[in-house]
């Protein structure tokens, strides 16, 4: 695993929706890309202030900036990195989901089935058309995200 790659969104960038932060990907190949699979980093420096009880996804200048994000870098979740729970909060950008201290976030199911399938398909799409195959690393993303895929998810896909 690469090491971490911290990346700083300052709260002008997410007023503007500015993807300035991740241009230095945008320029890489698909097997670079993939070579820094769950490292990447992503700091919001959002001012609130002190009596502000809301989780960052639930601030909606950020749920935007996230789906701007993902919708233009659909690659960005394999990217995030996964034990410290950036690839979790990502999703939690994008998707409906609930809190609870004793079980953490816990998506909407349908959403996060719908979501997960389209982005392993589009991801795995992607990777092949480049001559690369990505599919343990998208079993695992799913994994941690608690997207269980039956066995034969892959079979017919070519």
């Amino acid at each position: 695993m690469p090491p971490a790659r911290p990346v700083l969104i300052e709260q002008q960038q997410v007023l503007e929706r500015s993807l300035v932060p991740l241009e230095p990907w945008f320029s890489l190949a698909p097997e670079a890309l993939l070579q820094q699979s769950d490292s990447l980093e992503l700091t919001f420096h959002w001012t609130r202030s002190s009596d502000d009880p809301r989780e960052l996804s639930e601030i909606p200048e950020l749920r935007i900036w996230s789906l701007r994000a993902d919708a233009l870098c659909p690659w960005l979740p394999v990217l995030l990195e996964r034990s410290t729970g950036q690839l979790t909060r990502h999703v939690a950008m994008l998707l409906p989901h609930s809190f609870s201290r004793s079980e953490g976030i816990r998506f909407a199911p349908e959403s996060l089935e719908l979501w997960m399938t389209h982005r392993l398909f589009l991801l795995d799409h992607w990777s092949r058309s480049h001559g690369l195959n990505c599919r343990g690393n998208l079993e695992q993303m799913a994994a941690v995200l608690g997207f269980e895929l039956d066995g034969s998810f892959w079979q017919g896909l070519s």
